[in-house]
Formats: structure tokens, sequence, C-alpha cells
């Protein structure tokens, strides 16, 4: 398959949980929760790569009220949820098709493969969903402030990785 470029929706959020079967499973305070979904051509290196940009986009407030500190500057917490529908293809008619997702083996390899790589780097911060669960997600958005991901294998050229971020072990 032709590369893929794995697709993210990035919440800032006051707080955020997951619930299966009314339980909850997942939860943090002030951070970011952010739904993944694989792509059939992903690998690891859009993984890397988006795990790299989950951690460094600069969203949350400096001093001046400016966005430019990272998860990484703020110390937040992260909730990292499966979701195979950003991958839909809703170009036409009145449902989405899904021909665009990976297939559950592929996502939920991928998924787990980017949750330990976040994990390496933000340990007991990382809080996940459950691949394949029904799951309820509850969320209060801080600004609001959302932004749609998608990660290529490599940073644009002229730009660099981030050495914090690739430091992830």
């Amino acid at each position: 398959p032709v590369a893929g470029f794995m697709i993210a929706l990035l919440q800032r959020v006051t707080e955020a949980r997951v619930a299966v079967d009314r339980k909850v499973v997942a939860q943090i305070a002030a951070g970011l929760l952010v739904l993944l979904a694989v792509e059939p051509g992903d690998e690891s290196a859009q993984a890397d790569r988006m795990a790299e940009r989950i951690l460094g986009y600069r969203v949350f407030p400096d001093a001046d009220d400016r966005m430019n500190l990272s998860l990484l500057d703020t110390g937040g917490g992260l909730l990292l949820v499966p979701q195979f529908t950003l991958a839909a293809d809703t170009r036409k008619g009145m449902r989405p098709s899904f021909t665009g997702a990976a297939s559950p083996e592929q996502g939920e390899a991928l998924f787990n493969y980017t949750v330990g790589r976040v994990r390496a780097r933000l340990g007991d911060r990382l809080a996940t969903g459950v691949f394949g669960a029904h799951m309820r997600v509850s969320l209060t958005n801080d600004g609001p402030v959302t932004f749609w991901l998608r990660a290529d294998p490599a940073p644009p050229p002229g730009k660099a990785h981030d050495s914090r971020i690739l430091a992830l072990g």
C-alpha cells in the first residue's frame, strides 16, 4: 500500500475521561485529548512522527497568552483514544465509507506502538482508551482549541525533528 498519513484530532482540555460499560477506564486533568486513526499505508514511521507532533505541538499559552507551549513544556496529561472513524471517506452520499481506515489488526498494532512511544516519554501522564470497545468520551475543551493533524513519516524539508521528542527510547 501507499504510505498513509496517520490522523489525529487534538483537543486542549481542562479534563477528559473514557468510560466503557459505564466504568471510567481512563482520565486526565488539564492536557490533551487526542483521537487517533490509522490508515492502510501507515507504518511505524508515521506513528513515530505523530507521537513527535502530539508531544511537541504548541497549543498551550505562554506568559504572553500565545500558543507557544507544548505538552512537554506544561507537564499536562494525554488521553489517547483510538478512533477509526476519522479515516472515513465522507465525500459522497449520506453514509461514510471506512475503506480509508486500516484493518482492525493493523490499527490496533500501530495504536499500541504509538502508545508505547508516548508512554516512554510521559509515563503515567498518559491514559488510553480501549481499542475496539464502545467508549463514551467526555471532555471539557479549553478554548475551544482543536486541531486536525496528519503525520507523514518525515518532517517537511528544512525542518528537523525535535530532539526532546526523538529521545523516546
